[in-house]
């Protein structure tokens, strides 16, 4: 049986633009411009503070300014929030066939439980990884590595569910089965970033060939 693992933002539910406008804002603040390709390219998926040591080397409190964005991304999260098309029906099939299942985020924790509360899924993952908790975040495959182990399962075991270009490298150099979600970013980029291949979203017709690979794998 498949052991899940998923990303959060872009990947269970679409709340990039969410955070992109809260970006642009805060660029704003400061003299600057934010385009939607710049965003995806360079802030898509990573931690807060490896963007801000990047791009706002000069700001005092790096670790203050991410509390702040993301208080700002919880305010804006309607809930309920709908999840990605398709992932509600993976996850109640995951539960009614025991299949483990984790969280595997660069979402601080906080950001993290709201997100689940909010797509009505909170109740079935007991294992949250959250990469700031982590010695090492996404695109290191230390935050993959700590939910398989949580969940005693090995690569050969894990499928992976990610949007972005640091998280499907976390994922794939952990050496779990990669796939992509075509929420922002397209198949060639997901694919040169790890992804072993790529799904519109969870109703893409190719997503019971990849889990059916792994039916006869013993978790």
């Amino acid at each position: 049986m498949p052991a899940l693992l998923f990303d959060l933002d872009g990947t269970m539910l679409n709340s990039d633009p969410i955070h992109l406008q809260v970006y642009k804002e805060m660029w704003a603040a400061r003299g600057m411009n934010l385009s939607d390709a710049e965003y995806m390219k360079h802030m898509h998926g990573r931690l807060n503070v490896d963007i801000y040591a990047d791009f706002l080397p000069d700001e005092p409190d790096h670790q203050g300014l991410s509390d702040w964005k993301e208080a700002q991304f919880r305010e804006r999260l309607p809930r309920p929030y709908p999840p990605m098309p398709g992932v509600a029906e993976l996850v109640a099939r995951a539960v009614a066939e025991d299949w483990p299942r984790a969280i595997v985020t660069n979402a601080m924790r906080l950001n993290a439980e709201a997100m689940l509360a909010a797509i009505g899924l909170r109740e079935h993952f007991e294992v949250i990884v959250i990469g700031e908790e982590c010695p090492r975040g996404k695109p290191d495959p230390y935050p993959y590595q700590e939910a398989m182990r949580q969940l005693g399962v090995t690569p050969n075991q894990a499928v992976a569910f990610e949007d972005s270009p640091s998280g499907a490298r976390a994922a794939r150099s952990s050496g779990a089965y990669t796939v992509g979600i075509r929420s922002g970013l397209d198949d060639h980029t997901l694919r040169q970033a790890g992804a072993h291949v790529t799904l519109q979203d969870f109703t893409d017709p190719a997503l019971p060939d990849i889990l059916a690979r792994f039916k006869g794998v013993a978790a």
